[in-house]
């Protein structure tokens, strides 16, 4: 077998552009059509947005003004503005930024200067306006590719920096942002900020009380068992309270106003203070488990250049506060250990609710404890010979690796479906589990039955979130049912165990439905798949003639072939969301409880009535 050949004409070295492109994942995380809120066309808004908070954070401009229309995205600041001899350096040029020189972004999230160069080359129009000093620089681009430049030239315009770009949509296929994305992540940032305010599409987002104005947003007033306790010193501040209904833990962690949804050293730090203080305040040994059931919390912290463990900061890796200061350990045990017991001692109403709730759930776990032994050997038993899940390589605890977000659990029913997206799926990122039959309506019903129950007791032990949801092994758990009244049930059924015993998974945004086609619409050289009535009359119009169309009634009808177009790079997802207006406690109990009239009423009231489909493809 010949040799080819290895000369220096093999090796070459890629621009900024050419390797931000060839790997975004490096840069922006995963890709994704924007049904996810770590999609990479929500780190492209971040990252632009960070910049104008660095400027507010340094007393400059109280106002960030948002456009996103048709998929052309505006962030306007009004800070002090890019110097404009460096405005094209600073979008197109790797390692050049304001954020190197500590003392003028001594706290800073975007140190690495990376982040508008991955916005510019990832985008297929991009343009920065930067106006200081009654003069203003414009510059374009394309794919990263300067295509003109302006300027300076005098202007009226009010100091400041104006970013506009399109995303590639050659590398974000299909994509559309979606608002409830965009508006948590500026609601996010003004909690973080008071005083700034964001204007998003006219509508206006500002918080006064910070973190505490979060957990009130996120939580029904009626669900907390104590008022907030919120508290702030320097570079930190915490806010706290207990869930009556929820069982598992919940903390939003922050630093240096990045959101780390996978927490770090910060919040390790800060679970482990609340057990200490409050072990100490009560002078009892209490397992901390016990202490932390059913928290719902926030903490954010400021450190002197911050060390994360991916280029989407989304874990803190740094075990240092800088400046110093003592480690991120110790300065956050300091805090909470002194500010939480004063609390405690002022408040005594909420000290004893606190207490209660603990003795409540120190007697729960006891009870639990025999059935939760038998479960875990009956798991480990299953796990040898289980065929429910069909696991992959890649699990989001896997930092180091750049596909963690893209890691998947196919919730399906029966074996057809199950055998179908296992044979056509990526053993690397997606996995599969495998219900049998219709699940249990657990509303109502205590964490016992998660365990006692196989079926519930195998789900959890796939997720691994008995414990903690920061040992979570898949960032997306999709549901695949079918689209039919059986599919539908099951879809509420699980739904509903997810909001009764794991809410944070839906509120973190890990839970969507799979859409798959309701129709194949093919002639002899083109098959196009339609996922409504709209679709299909479009590819019939395209196709024209008399195409044949098949109405899919179930995913085992799907074959494996076919099934990798839906679940590949065109996967559709729809997420599952909390409407806000309503508690989980309101919700499960309207459309899981024993309201059948209402419940009837209401479904009548709300009913689609469609064409026969036959009988429309005769007309």
């Amino acid at each position: 077998m010949a040799q080819s050949q290895y000369t220096e004409e093999n090796i070459r070295s890629l621009d900024w552009k050419e390797h931000i492109r060839m790997r975004p994942g490096m840069y922006i995380g995963k890709l994704g059509d924007g049904s996810s809120a770590d999609d990479g066309i929500y780190i492209l808004l971040k990252e632009v947005i960070d910049n104008c908070i660095d400027e507010f954070v340094m007393g400059a401009g109280k106002t960030i003004e948002i456009r996103i229309k048709d998929n052309l995205v505006s962030v306007r600041d009004y800070g002090r503005g890019i110097p404009l001899g460096k405005v094209v350096d600073v979008v197109s040029k790797m390692n050049t930024g304001g954020k190197y020189d500590t003392r003028a972004f001594k706290k800073s999230v975007g140190l690495n200067g990376v982040g508008t160069k991955a916005v510019n080359a990832l985008s297929t129009f991009f343009r920065v306006e930067s106006s200081r000093d009654s003069q203003i620089k414009v510059a374009e681009f394309t794919q990263g590719n300067l295509t003109s430049e302006e300027g300076p030239m005098e202007t009226s315009k009010r100091k400041g920096t104006k970013v506009s770009f399109t995303p590639d949509e050659s590398i974000f296929k299909k994509y559309k942002y979606r608002p409830e994305y965009v508006e948590r992540m500026l609601k996010n940032y003004v909690y973080l900020n008071p005083g700034l305010t964001i204007d998003f599409n006219g509508t206006k987002y500002h918080s006064q009380h910070g973190l505490k104005d979060l957990l009130e947003d996120n939580n029904s007033a009626d669900d907390m068992l104590y008022p907030i306790i919120h508290l702030r010193g320097n570079d930190i501040e915490i806010a706290i309270t207990h869930s009556k209904t929820q069982y598992s833990e919940e903390y939003h962690s922050f630093v240096n106003g990045q959101h780390t949804t996978q927490g770090g050293t910060h919040q390790s730090a800060f679970r482990e203070a609340i057990v200490k203080t409050i072990r100490d305040f009560y002078g009892k040994n209490y397992e901390a488990s016990d202490i932390r059931k059913s928290i719902i919390s926030a903490i954010s912290i400021k450190v002197m250049e911050p060390v994360f463990e991916s280029q989407t900061k989304t874990k803190l890796g740094s075990t240092d506060m800088g400046g110093g200061l003592p480690t991120v350990r110790t300065y956050v045990n300091d805090f909470v250990g002194k500010q939480l017991d004063n609390y405690l001692h002022k408040n005594p109403e909420t000290a004893e609710k606190i207490q209660r709730k603990i003795i409540q759930a120190e007697k729960e776990r006891k009870e639990l404890s025999g059935i939760r032994k038998l479960a875990r050997e009956r798991a480990k038993k299953a796990s040898l010979h289980n065929k429910k899940l069909r696991d992959c390589r890649i699990h989001l605890g896997d930092m180091k690796n750049d596909r963690r977000l893209e890691s998947t659990l196919f919730i399906t029913e029966g074996d057809s479906a199950s055998g179908s997206i296992t044979k056509s799926r990526d053993v690397n990122t997606q996995a599969v589990f495998s219900l049998r039959g219709k699940p249990l309506n657990s509303y109502g019903m205590s964490k016992k039955i998660v365990y006692e129950n196989e079926e519930f007791n195998l789900l959890q032990a796939a997720l691994n979130i008995e414990e903690s949801m920061e040992d979570l092994r898949y960032n997306n758990i999709v549901i695949a049912t079918d689209a039919d009244v059986d599919g539908m049930h099951i879809r509420l059924l699980l739904i509903t165990f997810f909001l009764q015993f794991f809410p944070e998974l839906i509120k973190e945004n890990h839970l969507y439905i799979l859409q798959t086609p309701l129709f194949r619409v093919r002639n002899k050289k083109e098959t196009i798949y339609c996922y409504s009535d709209e679709e299909k009359r479009e590819a019939m119009d395209k196709l024209s003639g008399k195409p044949e169309i098949t109405r899919f009634k179930g995913l085992g009808e799907i074959s494996p072939d076919e099934f990798q177009h839906f679940i590949g790079d065109d996967i559709r997802l729809e997420p599952v969301m909390l409407d806000k207006a309503m508690s989980i406690e309101e919700l499960l109990r309207f459309y899981m409880g024993k309201n059948t009239p209402d419940r009837q009423e209401f479904i009548i009231e709300n009913l689609k009535v469609e064409v026969d489909l036959v009988e429309e493809n005769q007309l």
